[in-house]
């Protein structure tokens, strides 16, 4: 009788784990890449430009490299919905386009879609913005933001790893 009794347990208590753990896996997120508005871009020249488009792509691939190794979402692989997102860049700006980025979410089989814009006051003063929103509903279950000064290569990353420590404090944003 004991062992028949061991054997209950762990059938048991292998069930309500399982339970546990189901519950405690990352919602999926598609997070796309930073988008810039410059108020100033007509003073711009190619080097600033070019400079400001490599430290969106360092920001957003720090975006999305810090949600992965914190666990707070399973982060999708873009590349699946390049061809998606490539029309939608060409016709708007992903950070404001009323509902296109819950379209690339869906293309990618997430349930959250995460959108990042820096805008770039002056050289000194940048506001970097991170919103995530619910896939199906469309739902914003989390909108921040933090005030960078300088415009450095450092002072993006810091901006982007303190949106992600805001986050990552509102467990409501990631559940």
């Amino acid at each position: 009788m004991i062992p028949t009794f061991r054997a209950m347990l762990a059938i048991t208590l292998a069930f309500f784990m399982s339970g546990a753990l189901a519950q405690q896996a990352p919602q999926s997120i598609a997070m796309l890449d930073c988008t810039l508005i410059d108020d100033n871009a007509a003073y711009n020249d190619a080097e600033i430009d070019r400079i400001q488009t490599e430290r969106l792509a360092v920001v957003s691939g720090a975006l999305r490299d810090d949600l992965r190794e914190r666990a707070l979402f399973r982060v999708a692989d873009n590349a699946r919905a390049s061809d998606l997102i490539a029309s939608l860049k060409s016709t708007q700006d992903m950070n404001a386009c009323n509902g296109c980025e819950r379209r690339v979410a869906k293309e990618l089989g997430a349930s959250r879609v995460g959108v990042c814009w820096v805008q770039k006051i002056s050289n000194l003063i940048l506001n970097m913005n991170l919103r995530v929103e619910d896939a199906d509903s469309g739902a914003m279950l989390f909108q921040r933001s933090v005030d960078i000064r300088g415009n450095t290569d450092l002072s993006w990353k810091r901006g982007a790893k303190a949106l992600v420590d805001l986050l990552a404090s509102d467990p409501s944003a990631t559940r």
